[in-house]
């Protein structure tokens, strides 16, 4: 008698690019005409900024300094001992997180493969690409208009916050696209180590000195727009066009123009906001998006214009007028445009 025949399989798609997962091999004969070029360095597997962990180091070593100097002028009588209590904060650090993550348990909506399944096939597929060994928790809570989304952690999990505002950049009408930017963004965070317990212990007081903590929160950004870039390159213009002008706006943004004006905008007080923001200032990111042989600029304004963005291979232009500039007698009444700084 013969053998049943094995009942077949279904086919599995990896993800391309999940590390540990080779790329299947293209069907059929090659393509003699076909010319593969080198992936720019910041387009291929994602990358720390290469000012994440020198800051992270100075922070670190802030922190650790700061609680000593607290407990030396305790112990010789010049402070209250009162101050004692910020040793208690890995304690309060942990009630924190703990709050942070129960409320969008208790108030918002899971994503699911029945609730918001377009954002949790998002989810899974960032995680999958990223090389996590779990699928994080994500929610959407109610946003009020604003337009934003965060990771964090508790314990062993880790999750992300999506305030129901941007999912109204992610239908049809409008940029899919954007919202698995944004999605692949915050997945990127959690997979670069930025929700650690321990990570938000060991610089609690060097994120809080402006600066320093600044150009940490900064690289961190730049690291995880690197995360998003991998996943969803064509989502980033319209990343950057919702949290430049809205969510509804956003298809009114040229990506390539805002991107042109990091290198125009220039000045003492344009470097002063980089500076003193944690996250890059947006005409810099989208410059960073856009120029993927090169990290972000962290303390100098890009100074060259590149076009390429979601090829991984980007081309020199040469240097066009500000955006903002119009040609002499063109406005009327004798108006004329300001000058340019």
């Amino acid at each position: 008698m013969d053998s049943p025949a094995p009942i077949p399989r279904p086919e599995t798609n990896p993800i391309p690019n999940v590390p540990g997962v080779a790329d299947p091999l293209p069907s059929g004969p090659p393509d003699p005409t076909r010319r593969w070029l080198r992936a720019a360095r910041y387009a291929a597997r994602p990358q720390l900024h290469p000012w994440e962990i020198p800051a992270l180091v100075i922070v670190i070593a802030t922190t650790v300094v700061g609680y000593a100097v607290i407990i030396a002028l305790v112990a010789l009588g010049t402070l209250h001992e009162y101050l004692l209590g910020v040793l208690a904060f890995p304690a309060l650090l942990f009630v924190i997180r703990g709050i942070t993550y129960a409320q969008p348990r208790v108030n918002g909506v899971q994503m699911t493969p029945t609730q918001f399944p377009e954002g949790y096939r998002m989810l899974v597929e960032a995680a999958a690409r990223f090389g996590l060994e779990y699928v994080p928790d994500a929610y959407v809570v109610l946003g009020n208009g604003q337009i934003n989304a965060f990771a964090s952690g508790h314990g062993f999990r880790r999750f992300v916050v999506v305030y129901s505002d941007l999912f109204e950049i992610g239908g049809a009408a409008r940029d899919p696209e954007a919202l698995e930017f944004v999605i692949a963004h915050e997945v990127g965070h959690i997979a670069a180590g930025h929700t650690s317990y321990w990570r938000q212990l060991t610089t609690v007081f060097g994120m809080s000195i402006p600066i320093l903590g600044g150009a940490l929160s900064r690289a961190q950004e730049y690291t995880a727009d690197n995360y998003g870039y991998y996943a969803r390159p064509s989502g980033a213009p319209g990343a950057i066009g919702v949290l430049a002008a809205g969510k509804y706006m956003l298809s009114a943004v040229d990506f390539d123009e805002f991107a042109d004006r990091a290198t125009h905008e220039r000045g003492f007080f344009v470097h002063l906001v980089n500076l003193l923001s944690t996250h890059p200032v947006l005409t810099w990111r989208a410059a960073a998006l856009r120029d993927r042989t090169r990290a972000g600029a962290m303390w100098l304004r890009p100074r060259r214009i590149v076009r390429g963005v979601g090829s991984g291979n980007v081309v020199d232009v040469p240097q066009p007028p500000h955006p903002a500039a119009v040609t002499p007698g063109s406005l009327p009444n004798g108006l004329e445009a300001p000058p340019r700084f």
